[in-house]
């Protein structure tokens, strides 16, 4: 019921693609709705897996070469990461039928960082699927339901199930820790998963390994290690701090997020949040980030995503460098009136550098200009406007 941002057509005139992305986004149903003709290999379906473990080589033999139009039906192995020595037979086919496409879809980049290295670099081309973004939600005519993008998250079919939590709770046991110990990431699942309870408690702060390491009952190299986890399965990133104002030193830690606020509002027994509390604000200001990480991907648009947070607690949540250096700030409250004291960030971090617009995302009714120079926007208006173009 939602139509995909996610252009796949126009890279695979030139390219075959690499298609990543956390389990459950949506990748086989794109795949499935925009090439019906094409042959599809699942490497979970377990007999196809043993035989193609067994003899990578097989591949050859299974694909069908005689295709009318390869750009519109390219071959598809799904969950590459499965079996990444199939990669080397992969570009092999590539490197003798030109014409050729393949389109890998994978849920980890931790066995493909090495294999996959030579195919990333220019016989495929990679893309990355998101959870359903504001734009494709509200595409879908499901604007009276917005808030549901803050309190379950944007995964596809917890989107569209009446029992949601249900869908989370499995996602969480099911796809996380299964997944976690199918690969052999972490030796103790037990371990782990109370790494990602405190995991969604650390969202949206900086990185405190020793702190959450004390309240596991693990070392600091563990915990560092289960964050790369988080990485690598794509299920979590680090928003990298702006170090460069020198009148207000800046921390230099990262911070962390998972990559649906569904999914990590789950974890921490967030069920149902009001507007303007401090819950609610979490979750505005993880949304937002996921917003602007799509809006980046699905646009190309180059443009760099920092925080600021002097060491004197003044901060700005997002810090948009453009490729010309301009800088856009963006401060998330979930208050419904913003008044001159949610400003002292964007004033600190002038001190140093100025910023081409500073924006404050909120939960007012309509938008307004405070000071001729803060704009104030709904989080609605906001997420509209940025996928127009007029943010960023």
């Amino acid at each position: 019921m939602y139509s995909r941002l996610l252009d796949l057509k126009m890279p695979l005139s030139e390219l075959s693609i690499l298609l990543l992305g956390p389990r459950q986004t949506g990748k086989s149903t794109l795949l499935r709705e925009s090439f019906p003709k094409s042959q599809v290999f699942d490497l979970l379906d377990p007999e196809l897996f043993r035989d193609l473990n067994k003899s990578p080589l097989l591949l050859r033999e299974l694909i069908r070469f005689d295709l009318e139009d390869p750009v519109s039906e390219p071959i598809i192995i799904d969950e590459i990461q499965k079996l990444p020595e199939l990669l080397d037979v992969v570009q092999s086919i590539i490197q003798k039928n030109k014409n050729i496409r393949f389109i890998l879809t994978g849920s980890s980049a931790r066995k493909l960082r090495v294999q996959g290295q030579n195919l990333l670099g220019g016989r495929a081309y990679p893309l990355f699927l998101h959870p359903i973004t504001s734009h494709e939600f509200l595409s879908a005519n499901r604007e009276n339901e917005f808030s549901n993008l803050i309190q379950i998250g944007g995964l596809p079919p917890v989107l569209t199930s009446k029992f949601p939590q249900r869908l989370l709770k499995a996602y969480v046991g099911v796809y996380l820790l299964e997944e976690i110990k199918a690969e052999g990431y972490a030796r103790n699942l037990g371990d782990f998963s109370k790494f990602l309870d405190v995991a969604a408690l650390t969202n949206s702060e900086q990185l405190d390994f020793a702190g959450v390491a004390r309240d596991v009952h693990l070392s600091p190299r563990t915990v560092a290690a289960y964050y790369q986890i988080l990485q690598d399965t794509l299920v979590g990133y680090l928003l990298e701090p702006f170090k460069k104002t020198k009148t207000r030193k800046a921390v230099i830690t990262p911070k962390f997020y998972y990559f649906d606020v569904g999914v990590c509002n789950f974890l921490t027994g967030r069920e149902s949040m009001a507007q303007g509390t401090p819950e609610f604000g979490k979750a505005m200001e993880h949304f937002i980030f996921t917003e602007l990480l799509a809006y980046k991907d699905y646009t190309e648009k180059p443009f760099d995503l920092f925080y600021w947070r002097s060491t004197s607690k003044f901060e700005v949540d997002f810090i948009i460098q453009l490729k010309n250096k301009k800088l856009i700030g963006v401060e998330v409250k979930s208050s419904g009136s913003i008044d001159k004291d949610d400003l002292k960030g964007f004033k600190a971090f002038e001190e140093d550098f100025k910023l081409e617009k500073k924006i404050v995302v909120c939960n007012e009714k309509s938008q307004r200009i405070i000071e001729d120079k803060f704009m104030v926007l709904p989080l609605l208006q906001f997420c509209k406007l940025l996928w127009k173009g007029e943010i960023i």
